[in-house]
């Protein structure tokens, strides 16, 4: 009892002295409202679009192959301009790399049982009061989504389930932990999934000099076993003297 009572005291106390030792501020919101799922019957003006695992899988393997492993840095606010000097000369960049395969996990976006999930093979280090701690590992993270019709923008909210550790201790866990959310959250979300330019619709009439346009007003989301379907409620409006 006594041991398993260290262990949950260590795991909480590492958390507060990460966030106190990252500086880590909190993560910044979503826009939008979170997307619900379709009912059973569809609205009036609802159209579908699908987006299959091959497509998502395609986007994954060409992002390595042709531009780079995708690197994220989280700079540490706490340090001064020497400390942080002195972090990178000692080669501790305090950066999360993410891989296309690593720790037996292949990086991707899976959808299923009704959840976009991410796994993320990484490598990375970071300056812990001088001490350079490297680490390798993958985070198991879901993606939500949001939908701000103001801007006729679908988002992307990617949040950390779990990060497993090759070799580390339980309290670096934790330490890593926060520091791959923290990571994410200052530099990747929130994301954008669909912009308003792929969103919005203008349709021309020439024989009416006019333009029937077409907003979002509502998104759902229906995950299935491999794909992702959006279903877009619009609404519409016809502007004259647009028809060219």
């Amino acid at each position: 009892m006594r041991y398993v009572v260290i262990l949950v005291l260590g795991a909480l106390l590492g958390a507060g002295a990460a966030v106190y030792f990252l500086r880590i501020g909190p993560a910044r919101s979503t826009p939008g409202v979170a997307v619900r799922p379709p009912d059973a019957q569809a609205p009036p003006a609802t159209v579908v679009i699908g987006l299959e695992q091959g497509f998502v899988d395609a986007v994954l393997a060409t992002t390595f192959s042709g531009l780079g492993t995708p690197t994220f840095q989280l700079t540490q606010s706490a340090g001064s301009g020497e400390f942080k000097t002195a972090a990178f000369q000692s080669g501790c960049t305090n950066s999360i790399t993410l891989l296309p395969e690593g720790s037996g996990v292949k990086t991707g976006v899976q959808f299923k049982n009704g959840v976009v999930s991410a796994p993320l093979a990484f490598t990375g280090s970071y300056n812990f009061t001088g001490q350079c701690i490297q680490f390798k590992g993958w985070a198991q993270t879901n993606i939500k989504l949001y939908f701000e019709a103001a801007k006729q923008t679908v988002y992307g909210n990617v949040e950390v389930e779990g990060v497993n550790l090759e070799g580390v201790n339980p309290i670096a866990n934790t330490f890593v932990t926060v520091f791959v959310q923290s990571a994410i959250n200052q530099r990747v979300n929130p994301l954008v999934l669909v912009s308003e330019k792929q969103l919005s619709l203008l349709i021309p009439v020439k024989a009416s000099n006019g333009t029937v346009k077409a907003r979002a007003k509502d998104v759902r989301a229906e995950i299935l076993d491999g794909s992702l379907k959006l279903h877009l409620t619009y609404e519409f409006s016809g502007v004259r003297g647009e028809g060219t």
